[in-house]
């Protein structure tokens, strides 16, 4: 299949968008392109499979198991990203299940291909690097959001911080192409269900947001940023 090679084509914080092109067209041409419907499981948790999936379309959501049997929402991925690189690099069992928000395709690199890349492009190591480095401190900026913000600023910092990753801009605002369910934004703030039932209504009835088949789209992402109590770059 034909995928972009040049870096506005990706998203910029993901791996493609990191990479110089000579080295994003080399990531490009291992592996196996492989195609998944909407809600097929691309990795499953605890599985001992050790490829790495490079995704060129769509997206994805990395839910695990909690204690309790429940599932929990950990992060969404894009094209661009990779997923399964933690079973690839430490040859552990999968941490985490990947499924497919929508229509997806990917490209399916065996470990051994990825760490001899790893080693002989360094430019893909620094990038991903950067990358589990960037995962790691959003996973604490949710950590500290649960402490110092109420409900409706935490799913207003994580709304502008999905759009600012993943966003694509158009004539009625920014669009998210991944809806994310009412149990799954939960998950991700830290609070009852039943609470982000509330505060998404109030964020609809204020102008900020709506959702659509599979998108969540930001009308007024300046104000929404205003009461995510984030700067006007969102940062």
């Amino acid at each position: 299949m034909d995928v972009p090679i040049n870096s506005g084509e990706w998203p910029a914080r993901s791996l493609l968008g990191m990479l110089p092109p000579p080295v994003r067209r080399e990531l490009l041409a291992v592996g196996t392109v492989v195609r998944f419907d909407a809600g097929a499981v691309l990795l499953r948790e605890g599985m001992n499979d050790q490829h790495v999936l490079l995704l060129l379309t769509g997206f994805a959501k990395v839910t695990a198991t909690v204690e309790n049997g429940e599932g929990s929402l950990l992060a969404v991925r894009a094209a661009g990203d990779t997923v399964g690189e933690m079973a690839a690099m430490s040859g552990a069992p999968r941490s985490a299940t990947v499924t497919a928000c929508g229509p997806l395709v990917a490209r399916a690199v065996p470990s051994g291909v990825l760490r001899e890349l790893l080693l002989r492009r360094p430019e893909t190591t620094i990038a991903l690097t950067r990358i589990v480095a960037d995962r790691l401190r959003w996973a604490n900026r949710r950590r500290l959001d649960f402490r110092g913000y109420p409900v409706k600023v935490r799913l207003a910092r994580l709304l502008v911080e999905l759009a600012s990753f993943y966003g694509v801009s158009g004539p009625g605002g920014v669009v998210i192409g991944c809806r994310l369910t009412q149990p799954e934004l939960a998950t991700l703030v830290g609070a009852a269900e039943t609470t982000i039932h509330k505060v998404l209504r109030e964020l609809r009835e204020e102008g900020l947001l709506e959702t659509g088949y599979r998108t969540t789209t930001l009308l007024d992402l300046p104000r929404l940023r205003r009461l995510a109590d984030l700067a006007d770059d969102g940062t």
